[in-house]
């Protein structure tokens, strides 16, 4: 079966591989961009986008595998990771190992809610919940860090909730209409 675009129906198993690392791999080049935001140690980074959008293209499961082999990637020092902060498991324990390690469940979320979804506004709804998943887990890892759940809103939420949604949207219009069939 040959195709052009990944459906996310009885994908054969070398299309699927193939999503699977060219999403870990867009989302290593993703995370090369990156912009300091004043007053928190969290960049703006297109790494949103790539982690909601490989959920919506992939589907659940092998869009949370995508995240798991970048973590992987990043964990045992390549540089796969935002150039700002500690290389290699470091990572994880800085403040924006809460992202990273939420990067599979998000991805997960996103593919599961966007599984079926065939309007824009279903596949922007699971992108949002994807973001959600991402943000939720930066806050509670600066929460940890700060030792205050204000502090890490601030830091960690405030500065990026509309770009976020911005990015969840982009997601949604790259996405295919629906995982139950191949897009015609």
């Amino acid at each position: 079966m040959a195709t052009s675009v990944l459906s996310r129906t009885r994908l054969p198993a070398r299309t699927l591989a193939i999503g699977v690392v060219g999403f870990a791999a867009a989302l290593a080049l993703a995370s090369q961009v990156a912009i300091p935001i004043p007053g928190t140690p969290v960049p703006i980074t297109l790494q949103p986008l790539i982690v909601v959008l490989a959920g919506l293209w992939l589907g659940p499961a092998a869009g949370a595998a995508s995240m798991v082999l970048y973590l992987l990637a990043g964990a045992v020092g390549l540089p796969v990771f935002s150039p700002f902060g500690a290389p290699g498991v470091a990572r994880f324990v800085g403040p924006t190992g809460g992202y990273l390690i939420a990067y599979p469940f998000a991805a997960l979320v996103a593919g599961a809610l966007g599984k079926r979804a065939s309007s824009l506004a279903g596949r922007w709804a699971a992108a949002l919940a994807g973001a959600a998943v991402l943000l939720l887990g930066g806050i509670a890892q600066l929460a940890i860090i700060t030792g205050s759940v204000s502090q890490a809103l601030t830091l960690g939420l405030h500065p990026f909730v509309p770009l976020d949604a911005v990015k969840a949207l982009v997601a949604a219009l790259l996405a295919p209409r629906s995982t139950t069939r191949a897009p015609a």
